[in-house]
């Protein structure tokens, strides 16, 4: 096995970046613009993954926890309505468990205002730093800022989300409710079983989620940065310390690795001590063919859990939670729920030879990622967003770009350290 370097600036740190989706790509552009020589190592394109099936919202008033004791609450319930956008493969049960008794530590009021806080300063400013990101490249193309629209059967369901309505305000995030003829003069496109709407203003989205991560990729080449094909097969250290990766045939030396590999990262983080309890929520959509009767922003569905957004490939239908492991293949009824309410919500619609997706949003049990170094090993994790890695990723990036390379970010960054899931 050889080793393989090249021409190297003075000073500056190699850092080897591992996943290309928004995390890593954000994580990659932003070290190479601290001065950092950086190379993005994934076995797919950029963008591909679950970076490239989102919804596509920039979702800056998410900032509570999908996890606590109302949504404890309702699960069992939900399990068993088709309706639900919950959906549990049972034969997975047992290898759940574990990772689902540590989220029960954190459903209590105390921890859920923790978790929200933290994750307030990922997201409430989503779309700023997505245009920081993208400035200067062919992403920038591709982002749109828009209202937010929340839409609710009627007044009941309405009642049921003020809580959760609350918490967005409390974020910066106050909304607007219309209700009745006011919902369709607002946006046509929402039909009659959408009664009632909040519009929350501020917010953003992208209308092609792999091509935007794919720009902002080639931003990061033009801008000096490094992208190669290649399967990572582990690390190399030296006295507890990162000196390579390992790939077919070479190791890639590096003074830095960050671990940005979604819902697979808990591998390669294990190279280095740490046993990260990761899990996959998995994550259906259905993407149209045509714009007609599509909504002109992204619009949330509450009683499926999934948004429709407007993009330049047709409108794509996109959530729902499926917990059921990275092995399996998709199920069937996620995507009959989409089709079902979709129709519903948005009468305009054709379903017609709509295309089936499914992928695995990267799940950690404290609903925060891990944005931080393993110890003193040089490896670096970014990972676990649950449903706001596009969201965050360009914010997550630039925070740990800054902390990598010595800068002091103005975020306490503590929320999500790799020492948390250290044994005691």
């Amino acid at each position: 096995m050889k080793m393989q370097g090249g021409d190297r600036r003075d000073g500056a740190p190699r850092v080897a970046v591992i996943g290309a989706g928004i995390v890593g790509v954000s994580t990659a552009l932003w070290l190479g613009r601290f001065g950092a020589e950086v190379t993005l190592i994934d076995r797919a394109a950029p963008g591909a993954g679950a970076s490239a099936g989102n919804a596509g919202v920039l979702a800056a008033s998410a900032v509570r926890p999908s996890l606590d004791r109302a949504a404890l609450r309702a699960a069992p319930g939900m399990l068993f309505d088709r309706d639900a956008p919950l959906f549990l493969r049972w034969s997975y049960l047992p290898r759940l468990l574990p990772w689902l008794a540590r989220a029960l530590r954190h459903v209590g009021e105390a921890e859920v205002g923790r978790i929200s806080d933290a994750l307030g300063h990922l997201v409430t400013d989503a779309v700023a730093a997505h245009e920081a990101a993208a400035r200067g490249t062919a992403a920038a193309r591709y982002l749109q800022r828009s209202d937010y629209v929340y839409g609710f059967r009627d007044a009941a369901a309405f009642a049921e989300a003020g809580p959760a309505l609350a918490v967005k305000a409390a974020a910066g995030f106050a909304h607007v409710r219309l209700s009745g003829a006011a919902v369709q003069e607002y946006d046509p496109a929402l039909g009659p079983g959408l009664g009632e709407i909040a519009v929350l203003g501020a917010h953003g989205f992208i209308t092609d989620p792999e091509g935007y991560v794919a720009a902002l990729a080639a931003g990061f080449e033009a801008e000096g940065g490094r992208v190669r094909r290649a399967e990572v097969r582990d690390l190399a250290c030296t006295g507890g310390r990162i000196t390579g990766i390992v790939l077919d045939g070479e190791v890639l030396p590096c003074d830095h690795a960050v671990i940005a590999m979604g819902a697979a990262s808990a591998r390669l983080l294990k190279a280095v001590g740490l046993s990260l309890p990761l899990e996959t929520e998995r994550g259906y959509h259905l993407q149209l063919r045509g714009t007609g009767g599509a909504p002109r922003q992204p619009v949330m569905v509450a009683e499926g859990q999934f948004v429709a957004t407007p993009m330049a490939k047709g409108v794509r239908l996109a959530g729902i939670l499926e917990l059921g492991g990275l092995a399996a293949g998709p199920s069937p009824a996620p995507f009959g729920l989409l089709r079902r309410l979709g129709a519903r919500a948005f009468p305009g619609l054709d379903f017609t030879d709509a295309e089936e997706w499914m992928g695995h949003r990267p799940a950690l049990p404290d609903s925060l990622p891990l944005l931080g170094q393993v110890g003193a090993t040089g490896v670096w994790g970014a990972v676990g967003h649950h449903h706001v890695g596009l969201t965050g990723g360009p914010k997550s990036g630039r925070l740990l770009a800054e902390t990598l390379m010595g800068r002091r970010p103005n975020l306490d960054l503590a929320p999500f350290r790799a020492e948390r899931f250290a044994r005691p």
